[in-house]
């Protein structure tokens, strides 16, 4: 027990607690983004980071991994607030985790050995670049000042890390920098000019909705779309980490925490959420590797609001845009750049269109689907290509199958036969092939029927054991016909 907990809390504390006050101070802005996205008081969103990301550290499956509310999210519960109101958010969010509980319960991580390499360099790629496009109203078109800030930001992360490893570079940015600009007076836009932030804890509450199915009508759909999206985007981040680590994760503990995360969340108030991409980064790269690092930065975020909100609202937003651009590149798969030239065509197409997508709908479901979809038309493009020749021989025509027999391939395998040739004896060698489906099944039983209308013979041989069986099942031409079965 004691090892266990070493293990999984207590080997790498000062690190942990340091990563986790920096991703406490990032998560502000970004809580406070969301929840103007969502349509909601900042606090819900903050509410919601400081709940999730407690909770998450002990129930979900990915040490050092940061949950919160965040964009994705925000974006689906958008029209459910804008049509019904702030009850109904906090009603789908509480749904959002019983449905993600049910899916890791099923096992819904096994689903990621479908997602390809070429989608997943994509989902990386476009990350990147919306966490910088994100940043960009922060600096472009402000005053001097804030470039001057921002410069000096991204010169402490570059080169203070050289020389200092005590203290990871992003905290003495913000604190100095926040002390610096407060000192001299700079006008600069600030975490206070974003929204409120009040100095209270959440409160237990149940939504105020009717308990009806047609409350369950409402929002379901939504409740549905937010638990694929949370945890297409925890389970995609979950990876990432595992390879920065080189440690491995539970994916359907993840997925089950993720639900009792949202859960727990809904009932004091606060919007769904999920994995956070560069909070992650940002508490690697500082040095977090534990699930104390997650916890400290849910509890360092309500210590902030609760005590330090007057230093909070203080902070220059060029400063937190500064260190969320260091994360862009450091998230950014700089060698994508000779994947795109190495890489088979299809696998660079796919890679392109997720990052486009995901970019341009501002919706990383959308993306990663789009890209799954594309990977598998192509396999299966390439997969189809089936051939058959053919030897005449003294009493018989043979035809040899080489190829992988589906319902793409049936038409190729179809066209292959003249079936009008008469009393004669057909034989088809698949020796070089493989009998997957039932239109396979179908495309056979095809061409054995017109042969046999013209009193033709045909024998079937060397099946492997799984094509006899699926002939045996659905083939529609009786057995004991001449159109006999060997191998």
């Amino acid at each position: 027990m004691v090892e266990r907990l070493k293990r999984n809390w207590f080997f790498n504390v000062r690190a942990d607690i340091l990563s986790g006050m920096v991703v406490a101070l990032a998560l502000i802005p970004e809580a406070i983004a969301f929840s103007l996205i969502a349509g909601v008081s900042p606090m819900v969103g903050l509410y919601a980071s400081f709940c999730i990301a407690i909770i998450i550290s002990f129930a979900g499956g990915r040490p050092a991994m940061i949950s919160a509310a965040t964009g994705a999210m925000a974006l689906v519960l958008a029209p459910l607030v804008r049509d019904h109101g702030i009850e109904y958010m906090i009603a789908a969010t509480i749904l959002t985790g019983v449905i993600q509980f049910l899916l890791g319960t099923f096992k819904v991580a096994r689903l990621m050995k479908f997602i390809p390499r070429a989608v997943m360099i994509g989902f990386v790629n476009s990350l990147a670049i919306l966490i910088f496009m994100a940043q960009v109203p922060y600096f472009l078109g402000k005053s001097v000042m804030t470039f001057v800030f921002l410069g000096i930001t991204l010169l402490i992360l570059i080169f203070v890390p050289r020389y200092v490893k005590v203290v990871p570079a992003p905290l003495i940015a913000i604190v100095v920098l926040t002390i610096v600009s407060t000192v001299a007076g700079v006008h600069l836009q600030t975490v206070g000019d974003m929204g409120t932030i009040t100095k209270t804890l959440p409160n237990l509450l149940f939504p105020d909705v009717p308990l009806t199915l047609h409350t369950l009508q409402i929002i379901l759909p939504y409740s549905f779309a937010l638990a694929l999206v949370g945890l297409l985007e925890s389970l995609l981040t979950s990876s990432i980490i595992d390879d920065m680590t080189d440690t491995e994760s539970d994916k359907n503990r993840e997925a089950r925490g993720q639900g009792i995360a949202n859960f727990i969340n809904g009932f004091f108030g606060g919007m769904a959420g999920c994995a956070m991409i560069g909070q992650s980064v940002i508490n690697v790269k500082s040095g977090g590797r534990s699930r104390l690092s997650t916890l400290v930065a849910g509890l360092f975020l309500m210590f902030l609001i609760l005590v330090l909100g007057d230093f909070v609202v203080l902070m220059p937003m060029p400063v937190l845009a500064g260190i969320m651009i260091m994360v862009c590149v450091g998230t950014f798969d700089w060698t994508s750049f000779r994947y795109l030239g190495k890489a088979p065509r299809g696998d660079a197409f796919v890679m392109l269109m997720t990052v486009i997508i995901v970019v341009a709908t501002h919706d990383l479901s959308k993306g990663v689907i789009a890209g799954v979809i594309l990977s598998s038309i192509f396999f299966v493009a390439k997969v189809s290509k089936l051939t058959v020749t053919s030897e005449k021989k003294e009493n018989e025509q043979v035809f040899y199958v080489k190829g992988q027999l589906f319902f793409a391939s049936t038409q190729s395998f179809e066209k292959a036969f003249d079936t009008y040739v008469q009393e004669q004896h057909i034989v088809i060698d698949f020796s070089d092939s493989h009998i997957w489906d039932d239109s396979a099944v179908g495309a056979i039983d095809k061409i054995r029927l017109k042969y046999a209308e013209n009193h033709n013979e045909v024998t079937l041989i060397s099946l492997n054991e799984s094509s006899q069986k699926i002939l045996h099942q659905l083939a529609v031409i009786p057995e004991n016909t001449a159109n006999s079965v060997s191998s």
